[in-house]
Formats: structure tokens, C-alpha cells, sequence
């Protein structure tokens, strides 16, 4: 599969201290969603930035569509699309007047721009909103509305940052199928998230980073096998209070589990079947709580 990103060997440091990029490798494929994972201050703002053009680095180099894209360069950024975790709106303006400014700073006009904003209302559902105040909007709209603008250029690459943070389930949901629908059309995504459940159900492979390097990289499968392994637990409670906790292959070993607890004369009240998680990898690799 061909490369849409390469970042490599990219070092930053600010003012002196710690390298808030130490060394970061990363290649983002064409179609596909990576998900970058970290605590707090690992890194991932910088890495973003980076991409985005808005960071000079040390040394390393940033290759878009096997073109080098140095700090500065717009013209190597031009497929390249972001979305900011902060709203980045004009609360006067409506709906369609943001996207009518977002396109112009994109040096999008006339017809095509009108087209661009047909399209994006529609992909975000809010065609019958386009003519109301922003500011009028609920928090999932002005997600949706965030995310439009930041594709009126049809990027082939985009940097999504925390989209659906503070956002309802109902508009949770109506972002998935956006981000669906990019994927469908080819776009590339980075995608930083703090819902491992997001992560899980959206993302092709996973780049973990902490203290400015990429510790691990692969599909949810992979990551397990290489960290915590695949091995499922199971929890057995008994009516007496007895917990009672074995790894084990494969589902099927959980009936002979139960039935020698009976076999001891115990009764079971609750099984409990516990499968690896990304979270449980996350915390394997870093030792910390995703929102710390």
C-alpha cells in the first residue's frame, strides 16, 4: 500500500528541554485511519503541528505523497486538510457563512465553492441549519460544522483531533459515519482520540506515542500479541463470596472451569469473561491513564 504520510527520524525540542519529539518515525497509508494514542505531553500536539507545517523541527523529514514537505513549504501541504479539537468558528456567522470563509481561506470561489459548501452541509447533516447563527447550534452541530470546514478543500490527507469530544451519543454516531464516508472516499486520517473505544472501532493500526517517541505501532491485534498477549480471563463467583480468576485460550475451557467449581460442592453466582483490551495495552506500554 502506498505511503500518503512519512514522517522520519523527526526530532523537536523547545527552548532547550526535553525533545517533546525524540526520533518519531510514522507512516500513514493511503485510505487508511491511524490512530495516535498518548497521555497528556507526549507529544501528540507537536507531532500534529509538525505535519501541519506550523513546527520547525531540529532534524527528520516530512514526506507528503513522497514529496518532502518542509516547515513553511504550503504548496507540499496542499492535500492536507485539519481539524482542531478546539471549535474554530465564527459564532455570528451561520453555518454557511462559516464554510463560505473557511473555503476562501482554502482559495476556494465561485462555483466550486458553492458546490464545496453543498456538499460538506449535506456529509454533516446540517442542510436545514445552514442559514442559523452558529452560535445557535448545539455542541455536536459545531463538531460537524468543524469538521466541514476542514474539508472544503478535499484534502487527501486529515488530521483529526479529538472530534467528538463533549458531543452527545446521537451526534458520537453521526461523526463515525463521517469519518466513514472520508475513509470510503479514500482520504487518509490521523486521528487522536482519548476514547479507546473509538480507537478500537474506527482505526486500521494504532501508533502509541509517549515522551516524544513512537513506542508501538500496529492493528489492535498486534499490539495485544506483542504486549499483553491474547489470553482471556475468566472470573468466576460463587454464591459463598469466593472469587476465583484463571487465564485462559479459548471460550470453551470456561464450561470444565465452572464445572469443577461445582464439583468442590460450590455453587456459581456470576462468570465473568474478560477479553485484552486496548486500553489494558495502553496501560501495559505507558503505566499511565490515558487523561492524565
Amino acid at each position: 500500500m502506498a505511503s500518503a504520510l512519512e514522517v522520519t527520524n523527526v526530532v523537536k525540542s523547545f527552548n532547550g528541554a526535553r525533545r517533546a519529539l525524540d526520533g518519531v518515525s510514522l507512516e500513514l497509508r493511503e485510505g487508511e485511519v491511524l490512530g495516535l494514542l498518548g497521555p497528556n505531553g507526549a507529544g501528540k500536539s507537536t507531532l500534529v503541528r509538525t505535519i501541519m507545517g506550523r513546527v520547525a523541527v531540529a532534524s527528520g523529514e516530512v514526506r507528503i505523497f513522497g514529496r518532502p514537505a518542509p516547515s513553511g513549504d504550503s504548496a507540499a501541504r496542499e492535500h492536507v486538510g485539519f481539524v482542531p479539537q478546539e471549535i474554530a468558528l465564527y459564532p455570528l456567522l451561520t453555518a454557511r457563512e462559516n464554510l463560505m470563509v473557511f473555503g476562501r481561506y482554502q482559495r476556494l470561489g465561485g462555483d466550486a465553492l458553492d458546490a464545496a459548501i453543498r456538499e460538506a452541509l449535506e456529509w454533516s447533516a446540517l442542510s436545514e441549519r445552514a442559514d442559523e447563527q452558529t452560535k445557535t447550534l448545539s455542541g455536536g452541530m459545531k463538531r460537524r460544522l468543524n469538521m466541514a470546514a476542514g474539508v472544503l478543500h478535499k484534502p487527501r490527507v486529515l488530521l483529526l483531533d479529538e472530534p467528538t469530544v463533549g458531543v452527545d451519543p446521537q451526534s458520537r454516531e453521526r461523526i463515525y459515519a463521517m469519518i466513514e464516508t472520508l475513509r470510503g472516499g479514500g482520504v487518509s486520517l490521523i486521528y487522536t482520540t482519548h476514547y479507546m473505544e473509538e480507537a478500537e472501532r474506527l482505526c486500521d493500526r494504532i501508533a502509541v506515542i509517549d515522551h516524544g517517541r513512537i513506542i508501538a505501532l500496529g492493528t489492535k491485534d498486534e499490539l495485544v500479541r506483542s504486549t499483553i498477549g491474547v489470553r482471556r480471563e475468566i472470573i468466576i463467583e460463587t454464591t459463598d463470596g469466593q472469587r476465583l480468576t484463571q487465564l485462559i485460550d479459548k471460550a470453551d475451557e470456561m464450561l470444565p472451569l465452572m464445572k469443577g467449581v461445582e464439583a468442590r460442592g460450590l455453587a456459581v453466582r456470576d462468570v465473568t469473561l474478560r477479553v485484552p483490551t486496548l486500553e489494558k495495552v495502553f496501560l501495559h506500554l505507558t503505566g499511565r491513564e490515558l487523561r492524565e
